[in-house]
């Protein structure tokens, strides 16, 4: 028999120690981040903690109630879902009822009122023209209403260039706000008055709009931009850097929001931007852009500006300082990450195909899944106790080691889950305690392939320090096997489900890849570590491993081959 060979294998089998201090630092680790975070709970889901429920109805523009269908209803509930949503682990459930009703819950502990106002910002995108704009009086309070007012801050003192083109002269960097134009756009802080679009009827009338209107008045903005259309000349309100409001005469839409193929927050270190936010525009929005672009270069302030609209209020106004003809822009200026995210958001979902009315906004409260959670834990928990009284009557003595790798691995999950709400929101609804659950099994299970590996070497008559290293190859490939395939059902389950199955496929797919984690760092370094022991290495009755209960056949032994007889020599 060849004799093993020695190496790599051999240096770790030596050297469990090692696996089990790792794995200890990571849980000290985990466990120090998590109450130095202050989170040191999950974050639950609506249907335990309670939240805040949103009923929104679906409105077609006249003429167009055609517009209320099944595929403009998902496409809304898609958009709105990945507002609010992310990553699709929050929690927050955006779903239709009935034909014309969305039905959005928002978990407690979310920011219920930064959700309302992206769910709520359910208008068409425009890019209108600036005729004319001012600001309207003293700097606007913070109110729970205007979805835009949040982003809009960014909307003056920001620069949107075309990302195709190098930055712009030095000539070009003399500002109001006192930041570069390297290119095109740039959010305008110190307009004027102007001129109104006609001298008609309708323009006189545009003009008193303009003049009573007084956006620091939330009832005010409200109602500006009433029953305008996309190709009506109209009134609306903004907010500027500074925090003030301001008021504007706007022309005919241009632009509309389909055409805005993506766009995205991004850190411009190459130029020291900072924050930006880029665009890229459809076939036919490039198109579109352009030419407006061209139109508004050769205008004076104001009216070389274009709004930003969404919901009938001014999210941002740069001006132009040349056609953008590359299909793509950025807008740079006064942005932190989370006010770039924020305008990005808007401009890459803020087309939806209705408008939407927020008809109620109701608390749920945590009273019915409270009392589903208690009954599922306790029936986890009895679950859990028959597990562990098989384990002692059949494995006896290894079942130590069975419950201690459970409980690394209970530590493990309820620190990730208790740090992934902050991180990703990530929120532990009733579906995902039911993935815990399972993995309960799937944990054991893995245990047990390893234990009865080990076994059956003994039951070939080896001794357990031998049996232990031998058994190990075959049971890591089945472990592995097994553990691979609940994680890609895991995977696929998140990826063609929504809402609160995803929490259920998430969870499995997260203690998936923590039994491979305890089973190769604690599992089989601390077998291997209690196998050089008397209890365990000598099969004490008691330790699961006694050769004469499982059957053991005697050791095999070499004996030397009887010598034959030697031929008598003649002398």
């Amino acid at each position: 028999m060849a004799a093993p060979k020695k190496g790599r294998s051999a240096s770790a089998q030596s050297k469990p120690g090692r696996s089990l201090a790792l794995i200890l630092i990571a849980i000290a680790a985990l466990t120090g981040g998590m109450f130095a975070s202050g989170h040191t709970t999950p974050r639950l889901g609506i249907d335990l903690a309670g939240g805040t429920s949103i009923t929104l109805r679906a409105v077609a523009e006249p003429g167009q109630e055609s517009a209320i269908n099944k595929t403009n209803m998902d496409t809304a509930v898609d958009i709105m879902e990945r507002r609010v949503n992310g990553l699709g682990v929050s929690e927050a459930e955006v779903q239709t009822q009935g034909d014309r009703n969305i039905i959005v819950n928002i978990p407690k502990g979310t920011n219920s009122k930064e959700a309302r106002d992206q769910v709520g910002t359910t208008a068409k995108l425009y890019f209108r023209p600036v005729i004319a704009t001012e600001v309207a009086g003293a700097a606007a309070t913070p109110t729970p209403s205007p979805s835009a007012s949040s982003s809009a801050s960014g909307s003056s003192g920001n620069e949107a260039t075309d990302k195709s083109t190098p930055s712009g002269t030095p000539s070009a960097s003399s500002t109001t706000q006192g930041r570069a134009v390297t290119d095109a756009l740039k959010a305008d802080s110190t307009p004027s008055p102007s001129a109104t679009p006609t001298g008609d009827a309708a323009g006189s009338k545009l003009e008193k709009q303009y003049a009573a209107l007084d956006c620091t008045k939330k009832s005010a903005r409200a109602k500006a931009g009433d029953g305008a259309r996309p190709t009506d000349y109209t009134v609306a309100c903004g907010q500027n850097s500074s925090g003030q409001w301001q008021k504007y005469i706007l022309g005919p839409a241009e632009v509309d929001g389909t055409d805005v193929d993506k766009a995205k927050a991004v850190l411009n270190t190459q130029t020291g931007a900072g924050w930006t936010v880029t665009m890229d525009f459809t076939n036919g929005g490039s198109k579109k852009f352009a030419a407006i672009t061209g139109k508004l270069a050769k205008n004076q302030s104001p009216q070389n500006q274009f709004a930003i609209v969404l919901d009938g209020e001014v999210v941002s106004d740069p001006f132009v300082r040349q056609a953008l003809t590359g299909g793509n822009a950025e807008i740079s200026g006064n942005f932190n990450q989370e006010s770039a995210q924020a305008l990005a958001n808007m401009l890459s979902y803020g087309a939806l195909p209705l408008t939407f009315q927020e008809d109620s906004v109701t608390t749920v409260t945590a009273a019915l899944g409270g009392e589903q959670l208690h009954a599922g834990l306790i029936a986890g928990a009895i679950g859990l106790g028959l597990v562990v009284i098989y384990l002692l009557i059949y494995y006896r003595g290894l079942s130590v080691i069975a419950l201690l790798s459970l409980l690394v691995s209970a530590a493990l999950t309820y620190t990730l889950m208790a740090l992934l709400g902050p991180a990703i929101g990530f929120a532990l609804n009733l579906p995902a305690v039911c993935g815990a659950i399972v993995a309960i099994g799937i944990t054991a299970d893995s245990f047990i392939v390893y234990f009865e590996r080990v076994r059956d070497e003994i039951r070939e008559g080896r001794s357990l320090r031998p049996a232990v290293e031998r058994a190990w190859p075959r049971a890591r490939r089945t472990i592995l096997v097994s553990d691979f395939v609940s994680f890609l059902a895991a995977a696929v389950l998140f990826i063609v489900t929504v809402g609160k199955v995803q929490g259920f496929a998430f969870t499995l797919g997260l203690t998936t890849l923590l039994d491979v984690v305890v089973v190769f760092l604690f599992t089989k370094p601390l077998l291997t570590i209690l196998a050089r022991t008397k209890f365990f290495g000598n099969g004490h009755p008691w330790s699961g491993l006694d050769p004469k209960r499982l059957g053991a056949k005697p050791p095999l032994r070499r004996t030397r081959r009887p010598a034959s007889p030697a031929d008598p020599k003649e002398a």
